[in-house]
């Protein structure tokens, strides 16, 4: 074994539509990251395909892992352990993942560590920000989750708040094609908001007294889709940057609200975001102001970090493989796998 000081990990990530691997060495230094998208090809659908994006995942799989090796210019036998997300996520992409991650632990000997997905993306802080270090609050905003937590050390985390319905990224994409954009919408309504007044609209903010750090968006993108209609049957025009931008506003008026009660409420002096929306431009202007006013350190990955990505998958390997976590062969994918759970 080698020094606790020389960890590589080699990480493995296909719970949705993209098929990466990475090799990371001491959970913050990424020597490789290597992503197969898989968004040209859902495009033509409107959003992802399950049975596609598994399929897709077994032709790239091989080749990405023998990618991410050759660019950290390692073997697997130089390797210390594997990492893989084996939940939450689309059952079959996630099975792809898990099967090659055991394969290759029974065949080179190496322990098995399997990581939560939303873990992964929390992780994703520590690659470029070397002075983050548990305790901290962390908003994870994704196309499937939309998380408020608070990590008190690496792989201990508290639920704070959750959606109660759509997660921010599916709101996005379901406006998006409310309102001709597309698939994926969030970086579709991020740019097509740039040109649109973000008051033009009052849209709602859901709040919920009984737990005032849940979220709920449903009630917004129903609020999107009975605007259109009532434009429809007025036949009257409306403007698609003006509705993208004031349903931007709307989501991350109440993200960073949220965010800030619960940095306020424990007493936290630093906040991350993690999770695809985290890389939306306007949120992540929101957020910086909000943390200067309060005095907070404010940490975010690049936007390549915030997607899906192996990179991340590895840096929360490594912690958990430096806490003694191990799984056997018969892990398996578990596609609703709860934060904490092991």
């Amino acid at each position: 074994m080698k020094e606790i000081t020389n960890i590589n990990i080699l990480a493995i990530e296909s719970s949705c539509d993209e098929t990466a691997a990475a090799v990371v060495c001491n959970g913050r230094e990424v020597l490789s990251n290597v992503i197969s998208s898989q968004i040209a090809l859902h495009t033509l659908y409107g959003g992802v395909v399950p049975e596609i994006a598994s399929r897709k995942h077994i032709e790239k799989i091989n080749q990405v892992i023998e990618e991410a090796l050759a660019e950290a210019n390692m073997t697997l036998d130089e390797i210390d352990a594997i990492g893989v997300t084996y939940g939450p996520g689309l059952v079959g992409a996630l099975l792809v993942g898990v099967a090659e991650a055991k394969a290759i632990a029974y065949a080179k000997n190496k322990p098995l560590v399997g990581i939560h997905h939303i873990e992964g993306h929390i992780s994703a802080n520590y690659i470029e920000n070397p002075d983050l270090e548990p305790p901290f609050i962390c908003l994870v905003a994704s196309g499937g989750h939309t998380h408020l937590v608070c990590v008190k050390d690496y792989g201990k985390y508290e639920i704070i708040g959750r959606t109660r319905d759509d997660a921010a990224g599916e709101a996005f994409d379901k406006v998006a094609r409310a309102i001709g954009l597309g698939y994926p919408g969030g970086p579709k309504i991020d740019q097509v908001s740039k040109e649109g007044n973000p008051d033009a609209i009052k849209f709602p903010h859901a709040r919920m007294e009984d737990a005032p750090y849940d979220f709920s968006f449903s009630g917004l993108k129903s609020a999107v889709l009975n605007y259109i209609n009532g434009c429809t049957m007025k036949g009257e025009s409306y403007h698609q940057a003006d509705i993208a931008a004031s349903f931007q506003k709307a989501v991350v008026d109440v993200l960073v609200e949220h965010s800030m009660r619960a940095v306020e409420m424990y007493g936290m002096n630093r906040f991350a975001i993690a999770g695809g929306v985290a890389s939306n431009s306007a949120l992540r202007a929101a957020m910086i102001k909000a943390c200067e006013e309060k005095n907070v350190k404010f940490y975010s990955p690049s936007p390549i970090l915030c997607t899906d990505n192996a990179a991340m998958i590895g840096a929360a390997a490594y912690y958990e493989y430096l806490a003694g976590t191990r799984h056997g062969l018969d892990l398996n994918a578990v596609p609703n796998l709860k934060l904490g759970e092991r």
